[in-house]
């Protein structure tokens, strides 16, 4: 191919191929610009153009995908990237048979982000993007107020339920409500498409750590609800994170996605020599951001491109940049793939 366009390498990168060079993106929350459609359509246009990222993670608020079923937050009171929750739609184990499937243009929550879609199209007409939608059981953790990581817990509430009670006194429930979740984003990534991704950023948060769940659990209570709206978002290019510490990569190699993305730099996780089948995202430790270690990013950045120089292979700081990421880090991203190229 003589000229590649962004759409070319982010499709030939992402269907296991090489192109002319890496691609590139970083992505964060901005909290004061994620409550409506407006202010995240421009300031995801405003931050794609100023680095010209080569794809868009779209980063909407965290919780969106739980406010579907009714959870209200503080958007004024924030720790890290989430509001406070103040109330659940399921408060006990029972509640789960109260969660009823969605459809997405009924939904005032899921609207908006469609809306959002649909306005970055817009404005990066050009600019291969995806959407970020979390997995049924990470959105039924966030439902009932548990956090999805093995080491945090979700600000605002400070007695959910257990994990003993959603997943074994009342195990059948909990599938209803996977069930019920999955349909729901499911009918929500097709609307998706017809707004203008061009596929998922799909998000299983902490949930493949064993501190959080067993194997033996992940596989039943993640792993068919997954399919089902990996299913869905079949008609675009999807890229896995499974975040934090033992993350376990490898667990997703028959996952139907094409891009898988891990903390490479995190205890228990193996680095990008990992013998996975997707394409490999990432490779910059993301904390390296707050802390302006523009030395450390360009070696990391340039240590990931040298081992990846023979695959298809998309550069990305391991998880989502800190909300005190510093401009002249983020240029050093940018440029990291430019650099390896005059080094080659």
């Amino acid at each position: 191919m003589s000229e590649w366009s962004k759409q070319d390498r982010f499709n030939a990168i992402l269907s296991g191929e090489r192109a002319d060079r890496p691609i590139v993106s970083g992505w964060r929350h901005f909290i004061d610009k994620e409550q409506n459609a407006d202010d995240l359509a421009e300031t995801t246009i405003s931050f794609t153009k100023n680095y010209d990222w080569d794809w868009v993670k779209i980063n909407p608020r965290a919780t969106y995908l739980a406010e579907a079923w009714g959870n209200q937050y503080d958007f004024h009171d924030y720790q890290t990237v989430f509001p406070r929750q103040e109330t659940t739609a399921v408060p006990a184990g029972a509640n789960l048979w109260d969660l009823e499937v969605k459809k997405a243009v009924e939904s005032a929550p899921l609207l908006e982000q469609l809306d959002a879609v649909r306005k970055i199209r817009q404005g990066l007409p050009d600019t291969p993007l995806i959407q970020t939608v979390f997995s049924p059981l990470t959105v039924l953790l966030f439902i009932v107020g548990r956090s999805a990581y093995v080491t945090k817990t979700v600000f605002g509430i400070e007695n959910p339920v257990t994990l003993e009670s959603l997943f074994t006194e009342h195990r059948a429930a909990a599938h209803h409500a996977l069930h019920v979740i999955s349909l729901t984003l499911a009918d929500y990534v097709k609307e998706l498409q017809q707004a203008g991704s061009d596929g998922l950023f799909y998000a299983v948060t902490g949930t493949a750590h064993p501190g959080l769940f067993s194997e033996a659990m992940f596989n039943e209570f993640s792993r068919p609800y997954d399919s089902i709206v990996l299913e869905a978002a079949s008609y675009g290019k999807n890229v896995l994170h499974t975040c934090g510490t033992y993350s376990q990569p490898e667990r997703f190699n028959d996952y139907r996605i094409d891009g898988i993305s891990w903390d490479t730099k995190a205890e228990g996780n193996p680095d990008l020599d990992a013998a996975l089948t997707a394409t490999k995202v990432g490779g910059v430790d993301h904390a390296l951001f707050a802390a302006n270690d523009i030395v450390q990013i360009q070696q990391q950045a340039g240590d990931a491109l040298n081992l990846m120089k023979d695959q298809p292979f998309i550069l990305a700081p391991n998880c989502a940049i800190p909300l005190n990421v510093t401009d002249e880090a983020l240029k050093q991203l940018k440029k990291s793939v430019f650099e390896k190229e005059t080094r080659v």
